[in-house]
């Protein structure tokens, strides 16, 4: 299995990150502009590095997408937030017929998810919800065979990529299985550019309604 993880200036992360990978599993690390060593690190841990210059969540996502060569393709964050370990619960949902798995982030402190995240996420969730799609967050870790991502034609390459990719998939019918994840503070030395401060958060906020006017 192929492991996408999208990376700006995670060089703290990355170590714990990519040790926690399952056996089998081969991290791609798109690297987003890191400014803080980042590539090498990920690199010298036995991960293929890809480069995004373009800035954005979403353009690094479809980038490592468009990277990989499994059949069935996993998405990360690299901030040390998420265990890996967690992926083959995932896949194994979509080898039994899921189109798409997701996590939903629980989190093991209050520390672990700012009340401006939780209360965007709530929202959407709760949106996204009202369309149809039984779910209670917005995908930061997922599973899906890549054919059909790459067929799905998600074209947000800001922080609207999950969202719409959550849209898209209910429009098409996909059989989405959500999955309880444990949600842990980021790894020290590195930041969010969206829970991180509530001026990511509101960039966040926009590149979701964008998706959601569509």
């Amino acid at each position: 299995m192929d492991v996408v993880l999208p990376c700006l200036d995670e060089a703290a992360a990355l170590p714990g990150v990519l040790a926690s990978l399952p056996p089998g599993y081969r991290a791609i690390v798109v690297d987003n502009g890191s400014r803080d060593g980042s590539p090498g690190v990920a690199a010298a841990h036995g991960a293929k590095v890809v480069d995004e210059p373009r800035r954005g969540y979403g353009a690094a996502v479809h980038t490592g997408l468009e990277s990989t060569t499994a059949d069935i393709v996993c998405f990360a964050d690299a901030d040390g937030s998420l265990d890996l370990a967690e992926l083959p619960r995932l896949v194994a949902a979509v080898m039994d017929g899921a189109d798409l798995a997701v996590g939903r982030r629980v989190p093991v402190s209050r520390a672990a998810w700012p009340w401006h995240a939780r209360a965007g996420n709530a929202v959407l969730s709760l949106l996204l919800r009202s369309r149809g799609l039984p779910v209670r967050d917005i995908a930061p870790l997922r599973a899906v065979r890549r054919r059909e991502l790459l067929a799905l034609g998600v074209a947000d390459r800001a922080f609207g990529y999950p969202l719409e990719l959550l849209v898209k998939a209910q429009r098409a019918g996909w059989a989405v299985q959500e999955f309880d994840v444990a949600y842990r503070e980021r790894a020290q030395g590195t930041k969010s550019k969206v829970s991180g401060s509530v001026r990511g958060t509101l960039r966040a906020v926009r590149d979701f309604g964008r998706v959601l006017a569509r």
